[in-house]
């Protein structure tokens, strides 16, 4: 089982990789932003109460995200590994996140790190807002979800540095040379 964390801030090309690694390694993805948008799209209990969060541009808190990430990682139990996209993305979040994997006899094997600037970021953002309509990916919002990242989320990669999982592959570039390095990243690893 090999179990990779894709990590960047909003805009950094997370989900294009994802898309791009789970058709090469053939991984589930364990996404808590399409979870989160599914589960609002289909209103549920769940969807409601994320949906409010999202709205206001906070981060879903770490019981609701790690439940429903349980749940993704039980019903995907025939996966040859993950790739956890947008989580974790607090440190509680990746030792609860590690102490789950122990639990199964695994461990998170990679955390590949997206470097992207600021100005990148809002440049996608605008792009995909224009595009998708995306709630999230309003200005307003965006502001929030850019300082979330670089005022805590960021605070998770050296918790996976001194373990050295880490491998930061800069995310500004043709989408296709960028998957190139990711791949050797992951064969490195596997």
């Amino acid at each position: 089982m090999f179990n990779l964390v894709i990590f960047g801030p909003p805009g950094a090309g997370k989900g294009t990789q994802s898309d791009k690694i789970i058709a090469k390694y053939n991984l589930a993805h364990c996404s808590t932003g399409d979870m989160f948008r599914m589960h609002v799209s289909n209103q549920t209990e769940l969807g409601r109460k994320v949906k409010e969060i999202m709205d206001s541009g906070q981060l879903v808190p770490d019981s609701i995200t790690i439940e429903m990430l349980e749940d993704a990682v039980q019903r995907n139990k025939d996966a040859t590994g993950f790739i956890y996209d947008g989580f974790p993305r607090t440190v509680p979040q990746a030792e609860a996140l590690d102490k789950f994997l122990a639990d199964k006899g695994q461990q998170i094997d990679l955390v590949l790190q997206l470097d992207v600037t600021e100005e990148e970021i809002k440049h996608r953002i605008a792009e995909r807002q224009k595009i998708s309509g995306r709630a999230d990916d309003d200005a307003s919002k965006l502001i929030k979800r850019i300082d979330e990242y670089f005022n805590k989320t960021i605070h998770v990669l050296p918790y996976y540095q001194s373990q050295g999982k880490v491998v930061k592959i800069n995310g500004i570039g043709e989408i296709e040379a960028i998957f190139g390095i990711i791949c050797a990243a992951i064969d490195a690893k596997i």
